[in-house]
């Protein structure tokens, strides 16, 4: 009885097991994981970049209307120029219980570039920069940046992706928006805010952000950028 028994077992087994097999043989194999984005350059790989200058601009800028000297000069790079400077606070454009006539006693409602909608910009909501306007010290455009043109704005170990949204004074450089400053633990206050040093303004040529509006965009391709400026550096 017994080997009866395990002969009518072995016997079922022998006739589920191609369908096994089959079944197994045709099952998927599993997904590959996902590749690994790489991460964006650190504040300090991308400042030993920075360490030699090759002028540009035709002498230096001040960094404020109230100094007489002339400290900041606009370097090149490859892919690339930047510059070291303070940080006034930028609250032009749109107003905002942060930006207007009130909080900014040199308030003006417009901004060089304006968004996609023809809008100025939002300086409480958006990170910019701004650029001198062009002189005989230096033109913007000759680097090949222009307005929504993608930036890294470098302070304290931390990295903020902005556009150029704004031009300013053609003797003046060193100057961002209040969302710039927020996000970089700088006191954004158009009054009494930004900081008198330590910041590293690198801007990309040929580079655009669309709509420059599009914060997440500007960080996308500022990290890319700023990927490729430390590999070819």
């Amino acid at each position: 009885m017994r080997k009866l028994i395990l002969l009518a077992t072995m016997a079922l087994a022998a006739a589920v097991m191609p369908s096994a097999l089959a079944s197994a043989a045709q099952a998927p194999a599993p997904a590959a994981a996902p590749a690994t984005t790489a991460a964006a350059p650190t504040a300090a790989q991308l400042l030993a970049k920075t360490n030699s200058c090759k002028q540009i601009s035709n002498g230096k800028y001040k960094t404020d209307e109230d100094v007489s000297a002339k400290t900041v000069a606009v370097c090149d790079a490859n892919g690339a120029v930047f510059w070291k400077a303070d940080m006034d606070i930028d609250c032009d454009g749109q107003r905002s219980s942060q930006c207007n006539e009130d909080t900014d006693c040199c308030y003006q409602d417009d901004t060089a570039f304006h968004q996609s909608d023809g809008k100025p910009l939002n300086a409480a909501k958006l990170p910019y920069i701004v650029v001198p306007s062009s002189s005989s010290i230096w033109k913007y455009s000759s680097s090949q940046l222009k307005g929504g043109g993608s930036c890294a704005v470098i302070y304290n170990g931390k990295v903020e992706y902005a556009v150029i949204g704004d031009t300013g004074p053609t003797q003046i450089i060193g100057e961002a928006s209040y969302a710039t400053a927020k996000d970089l633990g700088i006191n954004p206050d158009p009054s009494n805010g930004g900081t008198d040093s330590g910041v590293t303004y690198i801007c990309f040529k040929n580079s655009t952000v669309s709509p420059i509006e599009n914060h997440s965009a500007a960080t996308s391709k500022g990290q890319s950028l700023a990927t490729t400026f430390v590999n070819n550096n």
